[in-house]
């Protein structure tokens, strides 16, 4: 099982703006190299100070110069709101630049503010995905594309920059769509299921539908590679887990109000920190995500492991523009207390996992 690092890079109370932002994602990636992370990821968000991370593979490419063994992957490119010829160019160029260390993550999206303002009918998604994807392997794999289609055509094109891995990246989708998980079958891609500041209880949902998108298509989930992400801090009181909870119930809000046309403003330019109907209290946030003490929170992991059995298991321990002292904390403590106390009870993290004797639940 890999481990990795998610930067969402929000917005909130900084002192020092996006700056400081970006600066704090440089410590925390360095830091999940020096600490053996497998993998950093890099949000995409537009219009919003949701996330600070409207290109990740800029990002990648960012990273590329201060880092030097981690992969480095953008969690994910939104690929219907892309020109699939200039995407194509800049995953080339940016496996390029990583020296072959990028995997690509993609997704269709969610957020209809984005939508709207790229143009892009979001009931259309699926099959926009499905025709940018076309246009993305052919010129990848082949250097050449000619392609005639309901969203995008483009006459015969070739590509004099290729990727450094061949014939692509490890590739990563952000989906349960029986059409997507069929379609990237051939390149074995992993699935990358994130419940965001939901925690647990519907990131197994998410498995589970998973797993019967898998068995509609003919395919035994037992068998196939899954990435999962969850919220990580390591806390030593309730009232810091609560204080943590209260971050995270920001980003939620963020979440819930991009899913809609229009978004409730404030004079920054900022989303409002205001609540909406349904939402999780304090401490179901605290007790869903992977909050707690060092024990607490390798119990939670192991559970997860357990349940879903990943060959990916990404943490976000920054998130609602964490202040980096907690969240570097946590990234150190999370190696140094809590991956051996998961080791005591799974065997070492590389042998956990997908590849390991235990089972995902096909539930």
């Amino acid at each position: 099982m890999q481990l990795g690092l998610f930067s969402l890079m929000t917005l909130r109370d900084h002192p020092d703006g996006a700056v400081g932002v970006m600066r704090d994602t440089k410590k925390m990636v360095q830091t999940a190299e020096e600490l053996d992370f497998d993998i950093a990821w890099f949000a995409e968000h537009h219009f919003a100070n949701y996330s600070s991370s409207p290109s990740p593979l800029m990002m990648c490419s960012y990273a590329a110069g201060w880092t030097n063994k981690i992969k480095l992957g953008p969690g994910v490119i939104v690929l219907p709101l892309y020109n699939p010829l200039r995407v194509a160019q800049e995953i080339a160029v940016a496996d390029t630049q990583t020296e072959g260390r990028l995997v690509v993550g993609m997704g269709t999206g969610y957020q209809q503010y984005e939508f709207d303002r790229y143009g892009t009918a979001i009931e259309d998604k699926v099959d926009v995905f499905l025709e940018y994807w076309d246009v993305i392997e052919k010129a990848l794999v082949d250097g050449e594309v000619e392609y005639r289609g309901r969203f995008f055509s483009v006459p015969k094109t070739s590509f004099a920059v290729s990727t450094q891995q061949k014939p692509l990246p490890p590739i990563f989708v952000t989906t349960s769509h029986p059409k997507l998980l069929d379609r990237f079958k051939k390149w074995n891609a992993t699935p990358f299921i994130a419940a965001s500041t939901l925690g647990s209880p519907v990131l197994y949902k998410m498995g589970d539908g998973l797993n019967k998108a898998w068995e509609s298509i003919g395919e035994n989930p037992l068998k196939k590679p899954l990435a999962i992400m969850q919220y990580v801090n390591i806390t030593d009181s309730r009232s810091e887990a609560l204080a943590v909870g209260e971050r995270a119930r920001y980003v939620g809000r963020m979440a819930h109000h991009l899913r809609q046309a229009e978004l409730p403003i404030d004079d920054k330019g900022y989303i409002r920190d205001e609540p909406y109907d349904g939402e999780y209290t304090l401490d179901q946030y605290a007790d869903n995500m992977v909050v707690g003490d060092p024990h607490m929170v390798a119990e939670k992991m192991i559970a997860d492991i357990k349940r879903l059995n990943p060959t990916n298991y990404t943490c976000n321990f920054s998130f609602g523009c964490m202040p980096i002292e907690k969240a570097h904390n946590s990234i150190m403590r999370f190696k140094k207390e809590v991956v051996p106390l998961i080791e005591k009870e799974l065997g070492p993290i590389g042998s956990s996992g997908h590849e390991a004797s235990q089972q995902r639940k096909a539930s």
